[in-house]
């Protein structure tokens, strides 16, 4: 089941969604700090049920930030103006973690803008425990001028599986689910590079958020937590104390089990149909198919990134090293493309592994790589014969972190090369 991207403008931000399958529209909220990519793999399956709208919540994923310093009020209101803003006058919403936790508070503050909710784990803190996050969960993440502060997010977000909070290394504090899977260190990895410092905004909403669950008297639309073995947030079940008549809250055994009961619940609150959403009109994505590619490209303005690069989706598979593929998904698009030169040397230098290893090391050396382009060319020959003229804007260290992110998303890079250099483009 395909999933497409879209962008659409709530007032002055821009705010970037993924939409799935048919039905009543269902809108997807993820965790802290994920994008809407943490959902492609549920969308796929609940699409069969529901027209799935999975948001990047402000500052995270492709959408922009909230100015200031925003609270979960404001959270809360800026989902319920991209409901507006889509064309969306009432729908059912499913959240996980801190997706929940925004949820909520919109439920709260717009009961007559949702169907009902279904909440993967609610986080209800002591205030010890929210005096320790508060002193030590949201370090600053400011790109440094040789990269340090890549290994420690590699790290950081290696960690969090193994203990919770992540900064607290106990034998009390290990998670049953630990792992060492690079993809899925990664994929968050990707996710926190995009989002940048502005994940301090979004997650710091989150844990200071009142948990004033509504009072047991109270008439709302309903709500279903559920938490599962394993979560850290399975305990505070516990703690939600007296619920609504119309709020249910139970443990399970697994994801799966959490993800089915949501399904179940969610399945008897959406109503309706999804109307023609709205889009924003100078940037999105185009869907291309070609004997080799069926996929979606982002274009922006007068720019398209080809299969592989920035925000479009990768090639099937190997990227072609011969020329005819990306004519083709040249050819098939509905507007013109302009090749920029290639960059010199040799592709076998220019493009080294970039797979994602145990320890992170992929991520040193593609800041590596943006710093030295800076100041050779091509990047690999440090000599006196190749240097480039010294601009300190290019070493700049939030610079370096915007190439270093474009070097880590061009999968496509050395075959996009070879295949131009056949191809005499």
């Amino acid at each position: 089941m395909q999933i497409t991207r879209h962008f659409v403008d709530v007032g002055t931000r821009r705010v970037h969604y993924r939409r799935c399958g048919d039905g009543p529209p269902l809108i997807m909220i993820h965790q802290s700090p994920r994008s809407s990519a943490e959902y492609a793999p549920l969308m796929r399956q609940w699409g069969t049920q529901f027209t799935c709208l999975a948001l990047d919540t402000p500052g995270f994923g492709q959408s922009d930030a909230l100015p200031g310093t925003p609270d979960i009020d404001d959270f809360a209101d800026a989902l319920v103006a991209t409901l507006d803003a889509l064309g969306l006058d009432k729908v059912a919403a499913y959240g996980f973690h801190s997706g929940g936790i925004i949820l909520v508070a919109a439920l709260k503050r717009h009961p007559d803008r949702f169907h009902g909710l279904a909440v993967g784990g609610y986080a209800v803190w002591t205030d010890d425990e929210m005096r320790v996050f508060a002193e030590s969960y949201l370090p600053p993440f400011q790109p440094t001028a040789y990269g340090e502060h890549l290994t420690w997010l590699w790290n950081r977000i290696l960690e969090q599986s193994w203990v919770f909070p992540w900064f607290d290394v106990r034998d009390a504090t290990r998670l049953s689910g630990a792992h060492d899977d690079p993809v899925k260190v990664n994929d968050t990895v990707m996710d926190m590079l995009a989002a940048g410092d502005a994940y301090r905004a979004g997650y710091g909403a989150v844990l200071s958020a009142p948990r004033d669950v509504p009072t047991p008297d109270s008439v709302t639309p309903p709500v279903l937590i559920t938490a599962y073995d394993g979560d850290p947030l399975q305990a505070h079940i516990d703690r939600l104390g007296l619920l609504p008549a119309s709020w249910l809250a139970r443990k399970v055994a697994t994801p799966a089990d959490q993800q089915a009961a949501s399904l179940a619940f969610l399945a008897e609150l959406a109503q309706g149909s999804c109307p023609v959403l709205a889009q924003a009109e100078d940037e999105g994505f185009v869907t291309v198919t070609t004997t080799d590619f069926d996929g979606q490209l982002h274009w922006r303005g007068a720019h398209v990134d080809l299969p592989g690069f920035g925000l479009s989706d990768d090639w099937p598979g190997t990227a072609p090293e011969t020329w005819a593929p990306w004519q083709a998904v040249i050819d098939a698009l509905d507007r013109p493309v302009t090749l920029e030169p290639l960059p010199r040397g040799g592709p076998d230098k220019l493009y080294p592994d970039f797979t994602p290893d145990r320890f992170g090391s992929h991520l040193a050396r593609a800041w590596g790589i943006a710093r030295a382009r800076a100041l050779f060319d091509p990047w690999y020959a440090a000599n006196a014969r190749h240097e480039r003229p010294i601009d300190a804007a290019t070493l700049d260290p939030d610079a370096l972190a915007r190439d270093t992110l474009s070097i880590l998303r061009a999968h496509a890079a050395k075959a996009f090369h070879i295949a131009r250099q056949q191809g005499g483009c």
